[in-house]
């Protein structure tokens, strides 16, 4: 899939896929999320859509689950550990916590963090129209 990355203005950095676009900026305007903030995002709401997809496949409700990541830095401000907890209503079977575990698990980019990908960064000149 490709992404078409461009530079609205001001400190902005805009990503276009599939008819999307996620707006970034930096903190001195903050008119949006840091890319790195929507980078750490995408671990947990990832997750989340494994929990959801059990829970619907299984008829257990949603309403109250919700997951808390916690993000662990080491002294050079890189992210060291990333803690997932997701949190059940009391109501909740016990006998799925382990499956619910499990399936957040599953998190493609959680997999994709565990074995990452190379890089090539290139440059190319193109014609303006």
């Amino acid at each position: 899939m490709d992404m078409i990355i461009d530079f609205p203005g001001g400190s902005r950095v805009d990503a276009h896929f599939r008819g999307h676009t996620v707006a970034t900026d930096q903190p001195t305007v903050d008119s949006a999320p840091m890319p790195f903030e929507i980078f750490l995002a995408s671990i947990g709401t990832c997750a989340g859509i494994y929990v959801l997809g059990f829970c619907k496949q299984r008829n257990l409700p949603t309403e109250g689950i919700r997951i808390v990541q916690r993000n662990h830095a080491a002294s050079n401000g890189m992210v060291q550990k990333i803690d997932l907890e997701i949190q059940v209503p009391p109501a909740f079977p016990t006998q799925y916590y382990d499956a619910l575990v499990r399936s957040a698990e599953l998190c493609k980019v959680k997999k994709t963090l565990e074995n990452p990908p190379s890089f090539e960064v290139t440059t190319t000149k193109v014609e303006m129209a």
